[in-house]
């Protein structure tokens, strides 16, 4: 059994859960608990958030089973541990600095960029991403004789956290080594290069969603999570035909948004 949230579980004989377990089983009460440890970097284990991240890119299956072993011992499936969320704050900062730097943008500008990144990119795309998915999850995907579980939406922003990782590490990191010198010239090989790398980075982003949705045994045809990378791969030759450089777009955005 993995990810869910289950109306018979830690019941009492007669089969309802009793007030404490109810009350601690709320969302109102699992949120206040990871926006408590937020502000308790002691408690927080950045060591086993490294391991995770570590993981995202060698092998994200393991990842998801931790979610299955913290069911077992916490009792529940999303994190309680914002950990995981802190260090990719600070991957973003320092990405960000990168890129304003590779973009030769100045203090205040890069600040902007840093905010537009943290808040937009990373925090409210995510939340309408996981809000969808656990919408479309719940739905559509959940089996009918499995009605007692749902996905948490707890969990469906930890997959897009998981997946949005590697994505950043990608784009963010690896391809500012890049863009000055290869992918924003004219050049067949800069647009090959750098949309390669957005190839990679967004196939990255929906196996590793995939993943997260599939390793739940109550939803069904979670496969079509995967069809996204038909219209991806042909958007990839497409943009080779006709010589779009993505990158070179993102950075045009990057700096209109920050005038």
């Amino acid at each position: 059994m993995l990810p869910t949230t289950s109306v018979t579980s830690r019941s009492q004989g007669n089969g309802a859960l009793s007030p404490r377990d109810a009350a601690r089983h709320t969302a109102g009460a699992k949120r206040y608990k990871y926006l408590r440890r937020l502000f308790h970097f002691r408690q927080m284990d950045f060591e086993f958030a490294l391991w995770q991240m570590l993981y995202l890119f060698t092998s994200p299956q393991r990842v998801y089973r931790n979610f299955h072993y913290r069911k077992q011992t916490k009792d529940q499936w999303a994190r309680d541990d914002p950990a995981f969320l802190v260090l990719l704050s600070i991957w973003l900062c320092v990405s960000t600095v990168g890129f304003g730097f590779v973009l030769d943008m100045g203090f205040f500008e890069t600040i902007k960029l840093l905010l537009w990144v943290v808040f937009i990119d990373c925090v409210g795309v995510g939340l309408l991403i996981a809000t969808l998915m656990w919408f479309v999850s719940n739905k559509y995907l959940v089996k009918q004789q499995n009605r007692d579980y749902d996905v948490e939406w707890g969990y469906a922003f930890d997959v897009h956290l998981n997946a949005f990782y590697p994505l950043l590490v990608i784009l963010h990191f690896i391809q500012l080594f890049f863009i000055n010198y290869v992918i924003i010239s004219d050049s067949v090989i800069g647009y090959f290069v750098g949309n390669t790398l957005w190839l990679i980075a967004i196939g990255y982003y929906i196996y590793v969603t995939f993943l997260g949705y599939s390793a739940l045994p109550f939803l069904k045809n979670t496969a079509i999570l995967l069809y996204p990378f038909a219209l991806l791969i042909m958007l990839y030759l497409i943009s080779l035909a006709c010589g779009w450089n993505f990158t070179k777009m993102l950075c045009s955005f990057y700096k209109y948004r920050v005038k």
